[in-house]
């Protein structure tokens, strides 16, 4: 097929040079793909060699501390990777003695695992002729197929997953998936295709109708919603107060400065730390200054936060809460202590400015 050996040919002069590719350990695969997810490949690099030195096999992930895991992920965002990928280790110790399975339907048991990244790993890892589809594949095929459905809608996904099987090359299923990924991360690029570059140039249907620019189509997206979060930095004595997040929370599992969203029934953004910090932990706070003002975009939404430096109110305590705290443990700490904890941005933005501050002195 035609498509198969031009961009194959290609792809053994143009291939990008990373450390997962040249020999494909299965394991290595498998870290990979948890990091590509979502994330760039120029930003994935220095962690991903950061995390095979630390745990170099799938056994010394599965013995690893979730709290290192989660430390040495911290900057890479979507934390529920790291926690997927740790836990997929252990269940790989546990049912498949260790060895990353080579079978779509095994891969597919592993948590945090779904169709494209079982895919990725079987093509890529054991050559199986399976076709991974990610987003910058689905954009290559769109153009190159001249498909005008929008992506959300079922019957283009479809039709793009039966085109991605029938283009297979089904000798070198893994280099080929590979070839489109990075077909479509340095060419067939979002906004302003290097198409004379493009070695499916003849063969790319949009470039014929002059519709390059315009495909995929997508569905207008929602304007990101915007929220005031506040944050409390609770002292006591010559320490402060980090709480962790349940572990089915956004971020679940990493510690942060206790706080949350303000209401419409709040009248103050004091009023709102003082519900937040008696729905989180239980106890009456004393809110002090102001410790900062910080802003933060996520996936969906956008966040600024306000920290104050806050009390507990004489004669409370956490050990006796009015009611069930929400958080799933809390720490006393020394503030040159919480570099050790793995944080998210803002709260490692917070942590960084309490620890100058204490130095000043």
């Amino acid at each position: 097929m035609p498509v198969q050996k031009l961009l194959l040919t290609w792809y053994d002069t143009n291939a990008r040079v990373l450390p997962w590719r040249s020999h494909p350990v299965p394991y290595h695969v498998l870290v990979s793909e948890f990091m590509l997810q979502q994330t760039q490949v120029d930003t994935v690099l220095p962690y991903y060699l950061r995390f095979i030195e630390t745990w170099p096999s799938v056994k010394a992930l599965a013995n690893a501390e979730e709290q290192a895991v989660l430390k040495l992920w911290e900057g890479l965002g979507y934390y529920r990777r790291a926690l997927s990928l740790h836990r997929s280790a252990r269940y790989i110790v546990e049912h498949f003695n260790g060895k990353v399975p080579s079978e779509l339907s095994n891969l597919l048991k592993l948590p945090g695992v779904g169709p494209y990244t079982a895919a990725a790993i079987a093509s890529i890892a054991f050559n199986k002729p399976v076709a991974a589809v990610d987003g910058n594949i689905r954009r290559v095929y769109a153009r190159l197929f001249a498909i005008d459905g929008e992506l959300e809608e079922k019957a283009t996904e479809a039709r793009l997953q039966e085109l991605a099987a029938e283009t297979l090359s089904l000798n070198r299923p893994g280099d080929f998936n590979q070839a489109l990924m990075d077909l479509g991360a340095t060419i067939c690029t979002p906004r302003k295709p290097l198409c004379e570059l493009c070695p499916l140039l003849q063969l790319c249907q949009a470039n014929q109708q002059g519709t390059a620019d315009n495909l995929p189509k997508r569905k207008e997206k929602l304007k990101v919603p915007h929220y005031v979060v506040t944050a409390a930095v609770i002292q006591e004595g010559d320490k402060v107060l980090i709480t962790q997040r349940a572990k089915g929370d956004l971020l679940g599992g990493m510690w942060e400065f206790p706080g949350g969203k303000l209401e419409e029934s709040d009248t103050s953004l004091q009023d709102g730390i003082k519900r937040e910090i008696m729905e989180e932990l239980g106890v009456l706070i004393d809110v002090g200054e102001g410790f900062g003002v910080y802003k933060h975009a996520y996936t969906h939404y956008k966040i600024t936060l306000h920290a104050f430096l806050s009390r507990l109110q004489i004669g409370e305590s956490l050990l006796t809460p009015h009611g069930e705290p929400e958080c799933e443990s809390y720490k006393w700490v020394k503030p040159k202590d919480l570099a050790q904890f793995p944080m998210g941005k803002v709260d490692r933005m917070i942590s960084e400015q309490l620890i100058r501050k204490k130095s000043e002195y």
